[in-house]
């Protein structure tokens, strides 16, 4: 038997792997090996055929930021002449029309923008929660709670209490990117490291607050870059679990898109190669082996196209993402598609051999 062999049939057997595991399957397991073993896993985690998806929308509320990432194209510098905060006669019409095609979240993200105060964002969510009470409310990243925290020199657990107070129910996982300050200070040397990212998670865990994790691939990072995010993930889920109960339920890997982007240039230079399908294939199936503690695990139309998506459920995914009636930041980078709608989605689930079903953000079924 070989050693490939050997980690994978420990694992069906419910035991854990170890970094050195993770590492040798990152290099040296067969896709399908390695598929075979996620889709297995995937079944002691949701036995039936359902695949879920969300109902929702992404609203960038100001692309003003001052973090200057590599790979992203949305952002505008302070005074730049496309710059903009929105005003909530916009926000309104997005959100009744979220409302309208059965949407059941709003996630709210934005840059790090040094001219919006804590006050503007408290406000924001008591706004939204008294008009549209029905509608979930996820926003903004770790890093921008931190950033956030740090302009009016407060605790990162404050600013959140004060946001929940207000109306915020979650915290999306971006930001994540690869959780290991090497490749972090490569492509975003602004934006909080990788501990600062873990401890906003922990803190909002411990306060209740929804949460996800995500891990983005194909920016120059090694194996070993991979298996320190996956680790870091999974260590914070054992804590979490651990001492209140509430978790990531989710994981979301996805890959970078760097053709248009700063990034792109770094690539041609260094002879680097984007992220393939079959790569993301692999790490997706990867994933679902080595975070034993989280449940469920997203596929990603909007980066690698729906049939790779439909793919990702034989490959261990059980949830293919959400509509995503709007989405700027990823599209700005040049992914392959940005819109999807809810009867598109149940096709390509349907299509692919599995039962469609509506969740909300704990993964309740809806419809």
């Amino acid at each position: 038997m070989s050693r490939t062999e050997e980690i994978l049939e420990k694992r069906l057997g419910g035991g854990r792997v170890s970094p050195e595991d993770a590492l040798h399957l990152a290099q040296e397991a067969d896709l399908f090996a390695l598929g075979r073993a996620a889709n297995a896993l995937r079944r002691k985690h949701v036995p039936s055929d359902t695949v879920t998806y969300l109902v929702d929308r992404n609203i960038n509320y100001t692309n003003v930021c001052i973090t200057d990432c590599k790979f992203c194209n949305f952002y505008r510098p302070v005074g730049d002449a496309e710059a903009y905060v929105l005003p909530k006669d916009v926000l309104a019409k997005k959100i009744s029309e979220t409302v309208e095609a059965g949407g059941t979240r709003i996630l709210l993200q934005g840059g790090h923008n040094p001219a919006l105060r804590l006050p503007w964002y408290e406000d924001l969510l008591r706004w939204i929660r008294s008009s549209f009470p029905s509608i979930e409310i996820d926003a903004f990243s770790p890093s921008e709670i931190s950033h956030l925290a740090t302009l009016e020199g407060m605790t990162v657990l404050d600013v959140l209490k004060r946001l929940k107070a207000a109306g915020l129910e979650g915290l999306p996982g971006g930001g994540a990117e690869i959780l290991d300050d090497e490749v972090r200070r490569e492509i975003a040397p602004k934006k909080l490291d990788t501990a600062g990212w873990l401890d906003v998670m922990r803190q909002a865990q411990a306060l209740g607050l929804v949460t996800s994790a995500s891990m983005v691939t194909g920016c120059g990072e090694t194996a070993s870059h991979r298996v320190n995010h996956l680790m870091r993930i999974r260590e914070l889920q054992d804590e979490a679990l651990a001492s209140h109960g509430n978790g990531f339920p989710s994981f979301i890997p996805w890959t970078m898109q760097v053709e248009t982007t700063a990034m792109g240039k770094i690539f041609e230079t260094r002879r680097l190669l984007p992220a393939s399908a079959q790569d993301y294939l692999t790490n997706l199936a990867l994933c679902r082996v080595v975070l034993d503690n989280i449940p469920h695990l997203a596929s990603s139309w909007p980066t690698q196209g729906e049939k790779v998506a439909q793919a990702a459920l034989a490959f261990g995914a059980d949830d293919f993402g959400s509509t995503m009636l709007e989405e700027n930041v990823v599209s700005a980078a040049g992914t392959t598609r940005v819109k999807m709608d809810a009867d598109e989605i149940r096709h390509h689930i349907r299509t692919a051999g599995w039962v469609p079903a509506q969740r909300d953000s704990r993964y309740a079924i809806l419809s």
